[in-house]
C-alpha cells in the first residue's frame, strides 16, 4: 500500500517538472524572438542621433545664421527646428540649410524672431 502511494507521487513530481520544464522552454524561446525584434531600435535612435548633429553641423557653418538659440531634433528623417533667430530671413535660411542636409526627408521649422 505504502509503495503504491509512493509511486503515485513520484509520478506525479515527474510530470510537475516535465511541464515546468515545458513552459521554461516556451517562455525562453518567446523572450529570445522578443529580443531580437527590439533590436532595430537602438540603431534608429543613433542614425536619428547622427542625423541632428549633421544638420546643427550645416547650420552652424552656415554664413549669417545665428544657431546660439537652435534646437535641433530628428526621427526618422523628419527634421524639427524650434528656438529663436534675431530676424525672418534667419528663420527661412535655416529650413532651407536643414533641408539640403542629406537624409532629411523634412522640415518642421518651428523657430521664431527674438523680441529685442
Amino acid at each position: 500500500m505504502k509503495s503504491v502511494a509512493i509511486l503515485k507521487t513520484l509520478a506525479a513530481v515527474a510530470c510537475v517538472t516535465v511541464a515546468c520544464s515545458v513552459y521554461a522552454q516556451d517562455n525562453s524561446a518567446s523572450g529570445a524572438a522578443a529580443t531580437t525584434s527590439a533590436a532595430p531600435a537602438p540603431s534608429a535612435k543613433k542614425v536619428d542621433r547622427k542625423l541632428g548633429y549633421t544638420v546643427r553641423k550645416a547650420l552652424s557653418k552656415a554664413q549669417g545664421l545665428d544657431v546660439s538659440n537652435i534646437t535641433v531634433r530628428s526621427k526618422a528623417g523628419a527634421v524639427s527646428l524650434t528656438g529663436s533667430v534675431p530676424t525672418q530671413g534667419q528663420i527661412d535660411q535655416a529650413g532651407q540649410v536643414a533641408q539640403g542636409v542629406a537624409g532629411v526627408k523634412s522640415v518642421s521649422n518651428k523657430l521664431t524672431v527674438m523680441q529685442q
